[in-house]
């Protein structure tokens, strides 16, 4: 007899497919991966080339756990979220991820119609998305599949963003509550809304969707 577990699996499969059949016909190279590990493969041979790795900030790609093989591999990594660094070395970091050889990143939800939606506070994530790198990898954790791009805006309000606020300890009220207020904080991180419909002209963009949940 089939597990729920099974069907479940063979539910999240599909979705993963169509995303990436969507994506494809958008113009992104896209990839299904059955695993994290396919995707961290993945990196590392794209990364081949790549001296100088950018990273958005992800909770998928810490638990994908690939800066350390990429730093073993001699890659020189802009991470602003490194510990001990002081605001000044954090910005210097974040103009460099826009001309880098490879950024990595995640997105806050992935459409079945192939559009990446993506809220930020400072917008250098989504900057370094769709122009400046010479490469560009986005892995997508099959948690992050929504119907559509309303669906993927309500999801990011009311989920990834008061996590993200709360990872960050700061001081906003979703972080307290657990829900958006369409705050007025000082410190909000609803501040800038992209929308890829497309693969922009001239940015190649390779997205990895996992069957896997992967980040928030």
């Amino acid at each position: 007899m089939t597990s729920s577990k099974e069907i479940l699996n063979w539910a999240y499969e599909k979705n993963c497919q169509k995303a990436v059949e969507s994506l494809k016909k958008n113009g992104f190279t896209a990839v299904y991966c059955t695993t994290r590990k396919e995707a961290v493969d993945y990196i590392i041979n794209q990364a081949k080339e790549a001296s100088t790795i950018g990273f958005g900030g992800s909770m998928t790609l810490v638990e994908l756990n690939v800066a350390e093989v990429l730093k073993e591999m001699g890659k020189e990594l802009l991470n602003h979220n490194a510990p001990n660094l002081s605001s000044e070395e954090k910005m210097a970091i974040r103009r460099r991820q826009l001309t880098c050889d490879l950024f990595l990143t995640s997105t806050n939800a992935l459409t079945l119609t192939g559009n990446l939606v993506n809220i930020d506070g400072t917008g250098n994530r989504a900057a370094s998305m769709f122009f400046g790198p010479r490469k560009i990898i986005i892995i997508a954790g099959r948690n992050k599949i929504v119907g559509s791009i309303e669906e993927g805006l309500n999801r990011i309000k009311m989920y990834a963003a008061p996590a993200n606020a709360r990872r960050l300890n700061l001081s906003t009220p979703c972080a307290s509550t657990g829900f958006c207020a369409d705050c007025n904080s000082p410190e909000r991180i609803c501040r800038i809304t992209t929308i890829l419909e497309r693969k922009p002209l001239l940015t190649d963009i390779h997205v990895l969707v996992v069957n896997e949940d992967l980040g928030f």
